[in-house]
């Protein structure tokens, strides 16, 4: 498990009063339901639109036009969107290979990251316009934030026309290493003996599961890991306590305009992963009131954030649209109470803490 997004368990032998009777057993199920319902369908949905971002960007590369760039732009949203919901599995092989700072290098407080993609800009890097070559560079060249900058930053706009080959050239080598990392993590997740086998057959020889236990608490431990991300910082890294401490330019995505999109997909994933899993059955019958709570709230968090559209500087600006954010802050933090303490115990788990280690 990441040491940074670690969920810190104390743990009884059995999850008491949730999975009884052949505890590993059930705890299988929920987690091959899982893999099966969410993990690897969310993939290979990531990989299509992936697919779809590398065509359009070397259509746009081939045929500079104003339709074809908003055709990779539009790619681009769609992108962030598959991504946003399947990036909650900060587990397994996207962990591997640096391809979670891979597929996106945020936050990026110093602008390490930007100085290099302008860099790769203004010097018109071969190497860096190559695949191949591209995924052996800083970690920040090579994702979503760095193909962001390509299609929405200072000069963008050149891309409709023909004198600037090399700024579209980058962007398709950088839509296509996003391609190969989604295509790599989705075959890793299908392989008969690779991570996912690990994760839904614990036992005594299994190297990172030895029981039903830690395999649940893994699952357990995405949702409260994952909340405190999504609020402490991806919204709070731009939401101010009040309108003058705001920095709308500190939102990722911002360029883009697709910040609310991606807060959106985490609940939206979050909350297709806990009907996929099917978690909330495992509780027993006088707390079952949990599940359709966790249900509600993921879909009233997602709601809020898809009520903002447009610039966040503006959202930021409209008391209303301000309203959503402190609210879907607020079902955030009720979530994270909901899942690292009540249902954690009604598991017989006892939460310590998530640790973010500064990200």
């Amino acid at each position: 498990m990441s040491k940074r997004l670690a969920l810190v368990l104390v743990l009884p032998l059995v999850l008491a009063g949730a999975l009884p009777a052949s505890a590993a057993v059930k705890a299988s199920d929920v987690i091959q339901r899982a893999i099966d319902g969410f993990v690897r369908p969310a993939y290979a949905r990531l990989h299509d639109h992936a697919d779809s971002l590398t065509k359009a960007m070397r259509t746009l590369c081939d045929a500079p036009s104003q339709d074809h760039l908003d055709a990779a732009r539009a790619e681009f949203s769609g992108t962030v969107d598959a991504w946003s919901i399947v990036e909650i599995i900060r587990i397994g092989p996207i962990t591997q290979n640096n391809r979670l700072e891979r597929m996106l290098f945020w936050p990026d407080r110093k602008s390490i990251g930007l100085r290099q993609v302008q860099a790769a800009l203004a010097n018109k890097d071969r190497t860096a316009a190559d695949p191949v070559q591209l995924a052996t560079k800083s970690v920040a060249m090579q994702g979503l934030g760095a193909l962001e900058f390509v299609l929405y930053g200072d000069g963008a706009g050149r891309l409709a026309g023909k004198d600037n080959p090399y700024r579209c050239a980058y962007g398709a080598a950088v839509a296509g290493n996003i391609k190969t990392i989604a295509a790599e993590v989705s075959d890793a997740w299908n392989r008969p003996d690779g991570f996912a086998a690990l994760w839904a057959n614990p036992g005594p020889q299994n190297a990172l599961y030895r029981d039903g236990t830690e395999a649940v608490t893994e699952l357990v431990g995405v949702f409260i890991n994952e909340l405190g991300m999504v609020r402490d910082v991806r919204l709070k890294g731009f939401l101010g306590s009040s309108p003058e401490a705001d920095k709308p330019s500190q939102a990722i995505y911002w360029r883009s305009q697709n910040t609310a999109r991606s807060l959106t997909g985490n609940l939206a994933g979050m909350d297709a992963l806990f009907q996929a899993s099917q978690l909330g059955d495992a509780l027993s019958p006088d707390a079952r009131w949990m599940a359709e709570s966790i249900h509600i709230q993921l879909v009233n968090g997602a709601a809020d954030a898809t009520a903002i559209r447009g610039p966040i500087d503006k959202a930021l600006a409209d008391p209303a649209l301000r309203q959503k954010l402190d609210h879907f802050s607020l079902v955030t933090s009720s979530l994270t109470t909901l899942i690292g303490t009540r249902l954690t115990a009604e598991f017989g788990l006892t939460a310590g803490f998530s640790s973010l280690d500064g990200d």
